[in-house]
């Protein structure tokens, strides 16, 4: 049996040493393509693929030497983008906007034990209400199956939906937060409090308890931002603290760039964005706390 033994042995070690010398990790998808193949397959160019990966479309696997790998999923998701890109004329934003309501597509979870998770506290406010699903989401013109997949923490809401989800329960995004006793005057960079804003989107409370102002650290990622335009009581002010952000106040855009400031009334419907390829921070306070 021995030799059995080494002969198996050895088959395995030379099947590892092929796919080393080939590149291809062992869990890569069968029947998988490489970039260029399907940016042709699509007719669509390979930066625009990669431009919807930075958005989290889709999450290829890759190869030892860090070529992409697209396996049918990817390809199934990718095809109903461009669809939705030429026939519907929609941008990225919106298209991944388009996909998390299909269900193609779950937002990434951010990770650290703050992170806070508003599928169960919706949950909760919907039951305490009484009303279903199918209530909730012909109230809002929202898929049955994007609330459910919320709820069960399967995706998240853009910045833009959970506002109006907030006020559809008579809350703000702040109860969204995991709930604690008041922060005290000190709040270090490790205990701030995270709430994911949709696919690229996070922001981190960085003051809670009995405050008359509510003040944020955005970080946007490139193409993400509020998907919706939104309202609020309040006013705000935002500073970029690096990058670039594009704010609409109904009908006009405004254009950011690092070290700029923003002041305007949360009355007037607005709708923002990171137009740049990289990360944008940006402190923003609203005040009252009814964000």
């Amino acid at each position: 049996m021995a030799p059995v033994l080494y002969l198996t042995q050895g088959m395995a070690q030379a099947k590892k040493r092929a796919r080393r010398q080939i590149g291809v990790r062992p869990h890569a998808p069968e029947g998988a393509l490489r970039i260029g193949k399907v940016a042709q397959t699509l007719g669509i160019s390979a930066s625009m693929i990669r431009a919807w990966e930075k958005l989290g479309l889709i999450r290829p696997a890759r190869t030892d030497s860090a070529y992409r790998l697209y396996g049918r999923e990817d390809i199934r998701i990718l095809r109903r983008a461009v669809y939705l890109r030429r026939v519907s004329g929609l941008n990225a934003p919106a298209i991944l906007k388009q996909l998390r309501e299909e269900g193609l597509v779950s937002t990434r979870r951010v990770g650290g034990a703050d992170t806070a998770s508003i599928g169960p506290r919706l949950r909760n406010l919907r039951v305490q209400r009484g009303e279903s699903l199918a209530t909730v989401a012909r109230a809002l013109n929202l898929s049955i199956g994007f609330l459910s997949n919320l709820e069960r923490s399967q995706s998240s809401a853009s910045v833009g939906i959970a506002h109006k989800l907030a006020h559809y329960y008579g809350a703000n995004l702040l109860d969204f937060f995991s709930s604690s006793a008041n922060a005290g005057p000190l709040v270090r960079a490790d205990q701030r409090k995270r709430l994911q804003g949709g696919e690229g989107v996070e922001m981190e409370l960085l003051a809670w308890g009995k405050i008359v102002m509510e003040p944020h650290l955005f970080r946007i990622g490139p193409g993400a931002g509020s998907i919706e335009p939104y309202s609020h009581e309040g006013e705000e002010f935002l500073f970029v603290i690096k990058g670039r952000l594009n704010i609409a106040l109904d009908s006009q855009e405004y254009r950011l760039r690092t070290g700029d400031s923003f002041y305007f009334q949360s009355s007037t419907q607005h709708r923002w964005e990171n137009p740049g390829s990289t990360e944008t921070l940006v402190l923003w306070v609203n005040t009252p706390p009814t964000f």
